[in-house]
């Protein structure tokens, strides 16, 4: 079986780091422009997508700074594999950047970026950072 490979993507985001961060730790945040549904229950999150549901352990948060989340596969294991979200402001023109780092396929990790620039796309929207 391939192994996924990690890649690190980065989005101006115009917004405070307190505010983003609501929108990417929290499950209602969330549901608003990552997956159609989130449900948490303590430290694992379900993401529902359409008719499918992918599992995740919140493995590690720094409030207003970043939050990561471990997928967990059929036999509720833990993966090697995660996608973090990482807020960055540049302490002197108060830019604020948003990181995603996550894994995919060598052949799919075009297309994953794709995905994610449509999902932060979305999440602009939602806090009016467009």
């Amino acid at each position: 079986m391939d192994t996924k490979i990690r890649y690190e993507i980065e989005f101006a985001v115009n917004s405070s780091p307190q505010l983003l961060y609501q929108y990417i730790s929290t499950p209602s945040g969330l549901s608003e422009w990552f997956a159609d549904n989130v449900n948490s229950r303590g430290e694992w999150f379900t993401f529902i997508w359409d008719d499918t549901e992918e599992k995740a352990r919140l493995a590690s948060k720094k409030t207003n700074e970043r939050i990561k989340f471990k997928w967990i596969d059929e036999d509720d294991k833990e993966t090697d594999y995660f996608f973090e979200l990482k807020i960055s402001e540049d302490e002197i023109t108060k830019d604020v950047s948003l990181i995603v780092t996550d894994f995919a396929f060598e052949d799919e990790v075009e297309e994953s970026k794709q995905l994610w620039k449509n999902q932060i796309a979305d999440l602009k929207h939602v806090i009016g950072s467009v």
